[in-house]
């Protein structure tokens, strides 16, 4: 008899734990939870990813410029005939993969030939890179100013550039340089003029090349170098033309 008053009372004793668990357990604050340190935790932690991501929310820059010129059409002729007499195309020569939207190019060589004094050879190119803004990637004219110092650091470092000099320019844009170095070519001097511009979201880049052969006089570096400024303002010019509405293009006098 004694036994089994015994084992009721350890029975009971056992019974009464996990009610005393619960109850400890639903007097504890609900609206916290445990950290892996045993400290109290606030259940309001989770709004903090819900806040906006200030990056994401940033508003990008409309670019200044929607579409390029015709390359082939950015210089006059009277520049063609300038830089490059005796063109053999003074209509230029273009890529097929040119796109107006994005970038395009086109070229132009020539060879003056003056007898027995020799001949003076001349090759110009003009390139335009234009950019749009993107959440990824930056604004148009962030992501402009990017390829303008990628362009100049490539005339920089040309290969066979022998002494590259590069010096800023002013009233071409919004940024200027210029780069000047010669090449040895056949047992020739060709000096080397690239002019590198930005105006807004548009790179324009201008190789203007000169040498003097058989016989001839090397070409003045000077004059090279000015017409090259000359011709990359008359491009930079051509790009804001290339955006006005209709409205804006000049207008043919009318015949009386």
């Amino acid at each position: 008899m004694h036994r089994s008053a015994s084992r009721l009372t350890r029975v009971l004793a056992c019974a009464a734990v996990p009610v005393i668990l619960t109850v400890a357990g639903c007097s504890s604050d609900s609206g916290k939870e445990s950290g892996s340190n045993g400290e109290k935790k606030s259940g309001s932690s989770s709004s903090s990813s819900s806040k906006p991501n200030p990056k994401s929310s940033k508003t990008l820059e409309k670019p200044a410029f929607a579409a390029l010129p015709d390359p082939c059409k950015a210089l006059g002729t009277p520049t063609i005939d300038t830089l490059v007499p005796e063109s053999k195309d003074k209509a230029g020569t273009a890529p097929k993969s040119n796109d107006l939207a994005t970038r395009a190019s086109c070229s132009w060589n020539g060879l003056d030939e003056d007898g027995l004094k020799g001949s003076q050879y001349r090759w110009l190119s003009l390139s335009f890179f234009r950019y749009d803004s993107q959440a990824t990637l930056g604004d148009a004219s962030k992501r402009a100013e990017e390829q303008y110092n990628k362009e100049v650091e490539a005339a920089k470092t040309a290969e066979g550039a022998q002494n590259p000099k590069a010096e800023a320019v002013g009233e071409v844009g919004d940024q200027g340089t210029s780069v000047v170095y010669t090449v040895k070519k056949d047992g020739n001097d060709h000096y080397n003029t690239t002019v590198v511009a930005r105006t807004q979201n548009v790179v324009v880049t201008l190789d203007y090349n000169g040498a003097g052969l058989e016989g001839a006089a090397a070409p003045d570096h000077g004059k090279l170098l000015q017409d090259a400024i000359a011709a990359a303002k008359e491009a930079v010019t051509s790009v804001g033309a290339a955006n006005k509405a209709p409205a804006e293009q000049p207008q043919s006098p009318q015949p009386q």
